[in-house]
């Protein structure tokens, strides 16, 4: 299928719900985790707590996928990311409340984002695709999936 232009992707990127980071476990496999981000300013932000599995992952080997899509909605589009991946622990709450008010207010990302700060170690993930393939099905142009 043709790619998203890169207007197509911005926009894409900026309201998709969900995306999937995947980092590699020790023995070699792949660990997949639906999550919430934020795009910003090219690079894709995701908070969570120090102690995950894709944290330790990310330590041992940055390099990361991500997949962004719309699976569940016709006609499909996505986006495949690598890149590496940097961890943030500075002015990691305020990060985290950015993220959040992506799925609710500011009032709700600022009492999740706080209530999270109290019970764990929090941290940004930053990725910075390095490489990037997307798809748009509303563009076929053979007619085969419409």
């Amino acid at each position: 299928m043709p790619p998203l232009t890169q207007g197509e992707l911005d926009e894409f990127l900026e309201k998709s719900p969900v995306a999937t980071l995947c980092t590699q476990n020790p023995d070699g496999t792949i660990h997949a985790a639906p999550v919430w981000f934020k795009y910003e300013g090219g690079d894709l932000l995701f908070g969570t707590q120090n102690d995950t599995r894709r944290i330790k992952n990310i330590k041992k080997n940055p390099n990361v996928t991500v997949v962004v899509d719309n699976h569940q909605e016709f006609p499909y589009k996505g986006v495949v990311m690598y890149g590496k991946a940097r961890l943030d622990y500075d002015n990691v709450i305020a990060t985290r409340v950015a993220i959040f008010e992506k799925y609710m207010t500011k009032a709700g990302a600022e009492k999740l984002a706080n209530g999270l700060a109290s019970m764990r170690k929090l941290v940004v993930i930053r990725v910075t695709p390095s490489k990037m393939t997307s798809y748009d099905y509303a563009k076929d142009q053979s007619g085969l999936f419409k």
